[in-house]
């Protein structure tokens, strides 16, 4: 028997509903899409946990304004589109936050259904996919969280190969923050998009000396003394360091070099929830929406359409120290990301 969902009043094969979303770019009018959503009554959504650039202010707003039940199930972005692609259509996630890198591999797996919010005009070209299958929220920039315990704390990453402190790299090969930091590592060291080499050199080093730790850091391990150098967004890095206590950790962009990017709802093609998933990107990319990622640390995409409150301008780090780090380059990153895991297990974790 095929399996059947049930969408605004309607009984629709689920690769119909797969099929009616993937068409659709454009709530016409928007008050439709409120109300298909609030008959679908739920949103599922993956790596979109409430301590990641405010997405709790999100579902809240969600929640109270359109009477959405919310659950997310917090992973990395590979394991995102490998939950989507394995469940197809009987999918338990509507939506997910996936880094620039899994961007293009979204849409070349048929994952990335297309939903053009009614801000689309006003992000800017190199953010966004011309049919909406992703769009860039907000961004970030690498920059290292640091214990203030440390006698010689590290302010750039060949400060990192003069000390005996451990640090904390994160998910290697699967987590964008993680490969984000490789490539920031890998500029500041000579290298580029597809020469990742200088990077996997000092990471080797830093294992050979068991200073590496292939761990995310957060702040229950913060708090509990375990992280000494972390490397992060910075969004991030100034919302966990916040969260454990401002005097127990600086947050830095590394001296030397980092990079900037960002990250994009993908609405999965196989959802059982469609609308509700269009809804929240909707919300998400409205002013308010944009001003809950502010809260959150992170950078809004739309900021040059906004008014941030000041207390949301008072949590960034002064642009100082923003100097070396540049946006990276989606392009060449989508062929270099690529080569990341098999490079870090070959070169790096060899030598742990």
């Amino acid at each position: 028997m095929t399996p059947i969902t049930r969408r605004a009043g309607l009984t629709l094969p689920l690769g119909a509903a797969a099929a009616l979303l993937a068409g659709r770019t454009h709530a016409a009018p928007l008050d439709d899409l409120i109300e298909r959503a609030r008959k679908e009554g739920a949103v599922n959504s993956l790596g979109m946990p409430d301590d990641w650039a405010n997405w709790e202010a999100t579902w809240k707003a969600v929640t109270a304004k359109y009477g959405l039940k919310h659950t997310d199930t917090d992973m990395s972005s590979a394991e995102e589109l490998s939950k989507f692609a394995a469940e197809r259509s009987n999918a338990s996630g509507d939506i997910g936050d996936v880094g620039f890198d899994f961007c293009s591999v979204a849409v070349e797996r048929g994952l990335a259904a297309p939903y053009k919010p009614t801000t689309f005009a006003q992000l800017p070209e190199w953010a966004r996919d011309a049919e909406g299958r992703w769009m860039l929220a907000y961004t970030g920039t690498i920059a290292f969280v640091v214990s203030k315990d440390l006698p010689n704390p590290p302010k750039s990453w060949a400060d990192l190969l003069s000390g005996t402190y451990k640090v904390a790299a994160g998910d290697v090969g699967k987590a964008s923050q993680s490969n984000a930091a490789v490539l920031a590592c890998t500029i500041a060291m000579g290298g580029d998009e597809r020469r990742l080499d200088p990077a996997m050199q000092l990471f080797a080093k830093l294992a050979k000396q068991k200073r590496l730790l292939t761990i995310n850091a957060l702040p229950a391990n913060m708090g509990r003394g375990e992280i000494q150098v972390g490397l992060l967004w910075d969004f991030n890095a100034l919302s966990y360091r916040d969260k454990v206590g401002g005097n127990r950790f600086d947050v830095v962009i590394p001296s030397d070099g980092s990079v900037t990017s960002g990250y994009s709802t993908i609405i999965n093609k196989f959802a059982k929830n469609p609308n509700a998933a269009m809804l929240v990107r909707e919300y998400i990319f409205s002013d308010e929406g944009q001003a809950n990622l502010a809260d959150g640390y992170a950078r809004p995409i739309r900021v040059d359409h906004l008014t941030l409150s000041d207390a949301a301008k008072a949590k960034l780090l002064p642009a100082a120290q923003y100097a070396k780090a540049r946006p990276i380059n989606p392009q060449l990153w989508s062929e270099g990301a690529r080569q990341v895991p098999a490079l870090w297990q070959e070169k790096v974790l060899t030598e742990m």
